[in-house]
């Protein structure tokens, strides 16, 4: 199993490029949103909510040990796919690692240009709050010492 920010974004490309068209990707994409681990009710609240995006995304982040790790659910079968992607590449991460991530898989699998404009604004507020989620993180361990 890839362990890497970069193992892990190879490992996606490579999947991605199995397929010849956008129609085989959102089917992926729909198949990856069946991975997503369900999170408790109790989490879906307007404080986890994503805004910027056309469905509803609620995505949360909590610390296991020195890694950041991040739960999420969307109302959309597509948008839950590009989540539970993200959340593969970027939890179980330490907050320090995520912060100024190079996300490149997102460009070299096609996906932000093959997502309706609402969508992209989506992907790009989804990464925004799980940096943001990093930094704040990050800043409380270092504040600790």
């Amino acid at each position: 199993m890839a362990s890497t920010l970069t193992e892990v974004q190879d490992e996606i490309i490579e999947e991605f490029e199995m397929f010849t068209d956008w129609m085989d990707r959102y089917n992926y994409l729909i198949e990856l949103s069946k991975d997503l681990p369900v999170i408790d009710a109790k989490y879906k609240t307007n404080d986890n909510l994503i805004n910027g995006c056309q469905s509803k995304v609620w995505l949360m982040a909590e610390m296991e040990g020195e890694n950041l790790v991040f739960k999420a659910d969307s109302d959309a079968i597509i948008t839950k796919g590009i989540i539970a992607l993200l959340i593969r590449v970027m939890s179980n991460r330490k907050p320090s690692e995520l912060m100024n991530a190079d996300l490149y898989f997102i460009e070299v699998i096609g996906l932000r240009q093959n997502l309706s404009p609402t969508r992209s604004n989506g992907l790009l507020s989804m990464i925004k709050q799980m940096k943001y989620y990093a930094l704040a993180y990050h800043t409380k361990i270092n504040s600790k010492q």
